[in-house]
């Protein structure tokens, strides 16, 4: 029975990507930093071990890895947080670094796989380069550099591959689906709730678990998947954010970017005043907000073998959950 390393085994995709590892045969341990989100939150057989696997002793990540198959690894920040400028060297710090040392150590220590959870900015980054994603906005920039060091860690001996994640939908226990932003969003917009007109490509939690497995199993070294289940506008997803909450679908209107361009780039120049920067600058945010940021489901799923699965009921428990979950008064 092989056994697999999670890292960032207590957060969402981890979590559920533990279960299926398990559910094929597969030993897990789950790394990550404490607490644990529930009690009970993994079954019995999981090992899990408390570790910043940035700091740990390079001797004690090393005992770790030895005599594993694979290491799947879902740690690091993403572009919600706005650091200090220049993003880019915060991203690099967050995410290019402990991937690159952690391939590192995995490769020493003689893992035959690593499985990378990044970012479907990356694959768009590549697809449209006007939006800048290589060059000005630090967090796609070093998605991409993640990547690119991972894989040249394990060349010639640990086969690396990327998952390029978009939108993701679906629950575990005791953590809130980052998805209560955008209710809190639709909430503070009492007239109308406006949208951009592009598309996003989306998937479920199951979908992701299921790709990180084949990916494990199936994938070529240098990979880099761009997975997708379903093709989910702006518009459709704030309207069902209404109907949640009792509100009227019909409030929520698709504006031309042209309507919001210079109100972002006043954003983007407020937060620079401030010593800040987004990992994506909000105007080049708003320019893929406005179009189909989908890739075609069936290129991935015949190479990594994720099945199909119902992305708007998965949408609807991940905003159920939310709104079960709000303090008294919330809303």
């Amino acid at each position: 029975m092989e056994h697999v390393v999670v890292i960032g085994g207590t957060g969402l995709l981890g979590y559920h990507t533990t279960l299926e590892l398990l559910a094929r045969g597969y030993r897990v341990t789950s790394v990550s930093l404490p607490p644990l989100p529930a009690e009970d939150l993994f079954p019995a057989e999981v090992e899990h071990v408390f570790a910043d696997v940035a700091t740990m002793a390079e001797a004690d990540l090393l005992a770790l890895l030895v005599g594993k198959h694979a290491v799947i690894y879902g740690a690091g920040a993403d572009e919600r947080t706005t650091p200090d400028a220049p993003a880019a060297r915060y991203f690099y710090e967050a995410n290019v670094r402990p991937t690159q040392r952690v391939a590192q150590i995995a490769r020493a220590a003689g893992v035959r796989k690593f499985v990378l959870f990044g970012s479907y900015t990356a694959e768009f980054g590549e697809q449209w380069p006007d939006l800048g994603y290589r060059t000005r906005n630090g967090y796609p920039r070093t998605r991409l550099a993640q990547e690119e060091v991972a894989c040249l860690e394990g060349e010639g001996a640990m086969d690396v591959t990327t998952l390029r994640l978009p939108y993701i939908f679906g629950t575990m226990p005791g953590r809130i689906p980052l998805w209560q932003m955008f209710i809190d969003l639709v909430r503070s917009r009492p007239d109308v709730v406006t949208v951009l007109g592009g598309s996003t490509s989306s998937v479920t939690t199951r979908q992701v678990a299921q790709a990180a497995v084949g990916a494990m199993e199936r994938g070529e070294h240098g990979g880099r998947y761009a997975i997708n289940g379903y093709d989910l506008s702006y518009l459709e997803l704030h309207q069902m954010i209404c109907r949640e909450i009792g509100r009227d679908p019909a409030d929520v209107r698709v504006i031309p970017f042209a309507a919001v361009e210079d109100v972002y780039a006043g954003i983007d120049a407020a937060t620079a005043a401030a010593g800040k920067e987004h990992g994506i600058h909000l105007v080049d945010s708003g320019r893929f907000q406005d179009r189909p940021a989908v890739t075609p489901p069936a290129v991935t799923q015949e190479v990594l073998g994720y099945e199909d699965d119902d992305v708007p009921a998965a949408i609807l428990e991940s905003l159920r959950y939310c709104l079960a979950h709000e303090p008294v008064g919330a809303r």
